[in-house]
């Protein structure tokens, strides 16, 4: 997801020649340039001593603490999911030794990334930080389609840098626990071949994202359980615990039937009367039927995006998004 506090804070990618970006603000023009390594670049420092460079495993945990703060509400362990999903794929903006700005531009496979935990630190908001970082991310991400969930409101600037509305998504919000009859076809991810859950997934995402999913469906605190049709994946989903309460994500299944069975098999895995959250595409109306039937209510909304064009993914069977953060 992406934050944005003051027009200042976001813009466009204005000018990338020869893999050098330029962000000019007011009289300064800031230069971030590649080092010329795989999956690295040299922080630069600027006139008023602010640098843009990787951050460290310990940092990416400093940018989930930001967007907790910020009230997304990650997940207890998400950080290290994220950095398994790509280790280059986190920059983080300091002034001197402190960090005043974030954002994650997550590479997955050979064409697509993922922008998101753009997160300016109060107090250093509407001074130009966010568009050099933003400017930044999106260098790392040249040449590949780029996704993000961003603030309706904020679709005009995204587009700017030549993302499309591609269709929006619901925080909804219930109750956990609850009965769950038993299921034999409903089974725990971990009894499974790897890959199996691997080819599942496949056709939901744009592009390779294994050592993401092995490391998510195996966070600690979590229930990872999927759903079998003539002994074959038909569906699976993840609960995991979040600062509030729990979230589902991913929720994809072959029906509206078995994405039924799943919901209610993690929700009981919840203690009773916690939050419970599901992320789901408006898109999909047997997801919203869904959301309504268990008596949820939205919570906020988010613009999904893309720069460029993704393959068609089948809406109809992705009943909950994996995160607002990595895709």
């Amino acid at each position: 997801m992406l934050l944005e506090k003051s027009k200042a804070e976001m813009g466009p990618c204005d000018h990338a020649l020869a893999g050098v970006i330029l962000a000019k603000r007011g009289r300064h023009l800031i230069e971030y340039q590649p080092s010329g390594k795989q999956g690295d670049r040299k922080p630069v420092m600027t006139k008023n001593n602010y640098t843009i460079r990787t951050m460290t495993r310990r940092e990416v945990g400093i940018a989930v603490d930001w967007a907790a703060a910020e009230g997304w509400n990650p997940g207890l362990y998400d950080a290290d999911s994220f950095y398994a999903a790509d280790p280059n794929g986190f920059l983080v903006g300091s002034i001197g030794d402190e960090p005043v700005s974030t954002i994650s531009v997550v590479k997955y496979g050979d064409s697509f990334g993922f922008l998101g935990l753009y997160i300016v630190k109060p107090g250093y908001r509407g001074k130009g930080y966010g568009i050099q970082i933003w400017n930044a991310g999106l260098a790392r991400l040249k040449g590949r389609v780029i996704g993000l969930d961003g603030v309706l409101a904020q679709q005009g600037k995204y587009a700017k840098s030549g993302f499309e509305l591609a269709y929006r998504n619901v925080r909804y919000q219930g109750t956990g626990g609850g009965h769950s009859p038993a299921d034999p076809a409903v089974v725990r991810l971990s009894a499974l071949p790897f890959d199996d859950i691997r080819a599942y997934d496949k056709p939901f995402f744009p592009d390779e994202r294994a050592q993401f999913l092995k490391s998510w469906i195996d966070q600690p605190q979590s229930a990872a359980l999927g759903i079998l049709r003539d002994r074959k994946l038909a569906g699976y989903g993840v609960l995991r615990v979040c600062r509030s309460g729990y979230k589902v994500g991913p929720l994809f299944a072959d029906s509206p039937e078995f994405a039924e069975r799943l919901f209610l098999a993690l929700k009981a895995k919840a203690p009773a009367g916690s939050p419970i959250f599901l992320d789901i595409p408006e898109v999909n109306p047997a997801a919203v039927d869904l959301v309504k039937r268990h008596n949820m209510s939205a919570a906020f909304e988010t613009a999904r995006m893309y720069a460029g064009k993704i393959s068609d993914m089948p809406m109809d069977r992705l009943f909950g998004v994996t995160t607002f953060e990595l895709g």
